[in-house]
This record gives C-alpha cells, sequence and structure tokens, in this order.
C-alpha cells in the first residue's frame, strides 16, 4: 500500500486530502474518510463513491473531482445514471 498527499495545480501538498494505492484498487480519501474507489475490471475503470460522504462538502467535491478528472456535473449523472455505484467504503 501507498499513500501520498494530493497535490494541487501548484504541485504543492493539500493537507488532509490523500491517495491510497493498493494492488486491487485506488481510493481517495478527505481526512479519515474514504471518499471514492476506482478499479479496472475487464479493461474498464470503475468508480464507486462512498453513500455519505461522496457529496459531502464544497471542498471534499472539488478534490473528488480532481481524483477523478471529471467536473461535478459529470459525477451527478454518473451517479443518476448507476454508472458510478453508491457503497459503504468506510465501514
Amino acid at each position: 500500500m501507498k499513500i501520498s498527499n494530493m497535490t494541487n495545480a501548484r504541485g504543492n501538498k493539500v493537507a488532509n486530502q490523500f491517495i491510497v494505492h493498493t494492488s486491487e484498487a485506488t481510493f481517495f480519501q478527505s481526512y479519515d474518510s474514504m471518499i471514492v474507489k476506482t478499479t479496472w475490471e475487464d479493461g474498464e475503470r470503475v468508480v464507486y463513491l462512498d453513500e455519505t460522504y461522496w457529496d459531502y462538502s464544497t471542498t471534499t467535491s472539488k478534490h473528488r473531482n480532481a481524483f477523478l478528472g471529471l467536473t461535478s456535473k459529470q459525477v451527478n449523472a454518473s451517479v443518476k445514471s448507476g454508472e458510478f455505484k453508491l457503497v459503504d467504503l468506510n465501514t
């Protein structure tokens, strides 16, 4: 497992925002809460969002979007369509 701070557009570390790499998935963690889990299945990226914290605050959403490379509008549409799955990532 490898944990690193997220960096901003200037290359500076962002406090309390982490990228966690494991052999099975990559996660975005904000403070003590897992927000996003991404995996690759059959050559396609699969995104899981924590059902409680995925849209917790403007700041969390900003960093979630940077991690995913998407806008809030795109994330919301993917949740609504079921492409992104809402699950409990924090048990």
